[in-house]
């Protein structure tokens, strides 16, 4: 399934309104065995990470438990409960979604980076000549990064939003599903506002996530080079990635609480953002909005160094 997945995107790579322009070149040279492990390897690796944290955050009961406690009290119930197995349950769900959510988010920025790099408002000079050595991307002010980070990640989200809901329910234990088709087709008829449920919450956490994060990897990306320029490229971009994953993970993850209980939870109390937010404070307090804020650091730091390593160094070996 992974491997019909990437060659679909290939399909649709080619054939797209987006198929022309120096995104699409750059994109577009890339080998599918790289998508493939790009997009399907960190997930299979990381899959039990979500999970984990999924099941952190969907509950009500206040703790007083250190953070690592709560990890391995949450950790022993999937064992005893459901077995190894257990750890990983839902990854179908997760490669249904993020495959094409990070090649389409890839695809996206790099060519809305082509586009803007064309403007003066957005262009960015090269400020250093070691610059052009470590990247073939374009480039963008800080202020161009924000906005283009942020409308990729924002448009990806609202287009497979109800694919996030199946992902997030199939690692809850609160629901029953059985099949992805048959799970989907449950969402489907019960009307667009639960199809689109928790996307304010999504969009609130990706806006800025994705906007933070490229501008502060470029500028690291950029720094480090300029301090280092012996460094190898992979090292920079994987260095980049893991610092900017970090620092935005940390400024957003409160907007990932929100989302990951109104997905899940079926109660009335968590459909709206306002009263998930005021249920959320009432039961927890501020300490409530930073639940599993561990797992999706350690998740986000290793997937982003992973997939921007790979995507960029593909970049500049296929340009060499």
């Amino acid at each position: 399934m992974p491997r019909d997945i990437c060659h679909w995107f290939k399909i649709w790579r080619s054939k797209a309104a987006l198929s022309h322009g120096n995104g699409r070149n750059l994109v577009n040279q890339v080998p599918d065995e790289v998508w493939y492990h790009l997009l399907v390897s960190d997930f299979i690796q990381l899959g039990a990470v979500d999970l984990l944290k999924t099941r952190i955050q969907q509950g009500d009961t206040a703790s007083n438990a250190r953070n690592t406690t709560i990890i391995y009290r949450t950790t022993k119930d999937i064992l005893r409960n459901e077995g190894i197995k257990g750890l990983w349950t839902g990854t179908s769900a997760t490669l249904v979604r993020n495959v094409p959510g990070v090649a389409l988010y890839f695809t996206s920025l790099t060519y809305l980076r082509s586009i803007m790099a064309k403007s003066p408002n957005f262009s960015a000079h090269q400020r250093h000549s070691h610059d052009s050595s470590k990247t073939v991307l374009p480039k963008l002010s800080s202020q161009g990064n924000l906005i283009a980070g942020a409308t990729a990640r924002v448009g990806v989200g609202l287009i497979l939003n109800p694919f996030s809901i199946l992902k997030a329910r199939f690692e809850s234990e609160l629901h029953a599903y059985r099949s992805l088709s048959g799970s989907l087709l449950s969402i489907t008829r019960m009307g667009p506002s639960e199809l689109m449920r928790g996307f304010i919450a999504s969009s609130l956490r990706d806006a800025p996530y994705a906007g933070l994060f490229v501008v502060i990897y470029e500028s690291i990306k950029r720094e480090t080079t300029y301090f280092i320029p012996t460094a190898y490229a992979a090292g920079i971009h994987s260095f980049s990635a893991a610092s900017a994953g970090a620092i935005a993970t940390m400024a957003t993850h409160p907007f990932d609480v929100i989302k990951t209980k109104m997905q899940v939870r079926s109660e009335d109390r968590y459909r709206g953002f306002t009263t998930t937010v005021m249920r959320i404070f009432k039961q927890r307090g501020a300490a409530g909005f930073f639940d599993g804020t561990s797992l999706r650091m350690s998740r986000k730091i290793l997937s982003s160094a992973i997939g921007w390593a790979v995507f960029e160094g593909m970049l500049l070996f296929m340009q060499t």
